[in-house]
């Protein structure tokens, strides 16, 4: 078994422990994480409707410095559209990814902007 194999099953079963345990409702969506090699996305979910909130990528941000500095502005702009639609309680989603580096720091981000974690 490849070591990317081996990876990439220990993130589905992170994700798996922590989709059991978390759902959003449209008081306190879920702020659900995506990490490409290249792009960060972050949306607020609505789990009992299966809509999709509010939604930012690193794609719509300025230039950062670096893909950290990147999600760190995405987890701003999330943070902005979600006091646009009037909410301020997010459960977050990690996405099977370990809370660190651009995790955390869109997160850090976020919490920033004004959204409780």
């Amino acid at each position: 078994m490849a070591v990317t194999e081996v990876k990439r099953i220990q993130k589905n079963r992170r994700r798996g422990r922590i989709r059991r345990k978390i759902s959003g409702t449209a008081e306190r969506p879920r702020l659900s994480v995506y990490k490409s090699n290249v792009h960060i996305y972050a949306q607020l979910i609505d789990d009992l409707e299966g809509r999709t909130l509010a939604a930012a990528d690193s794609r719509e941000v300025e230039e950062a410095e670096s893909r950290k500095d990147a999600a760190r502005k995405v987890g701003e702009l999330i943070a902005s559209r979600a006091g646009d639609a009037g909410i301020e309680d997010v459960v977050f989603d990690r996405g099977g990814n370990k809370y660190h580096g651009r995790i955390a720091a869109l997160a850090e981000g976020a919490r920033s902007g004004g959204l409780k974690l």
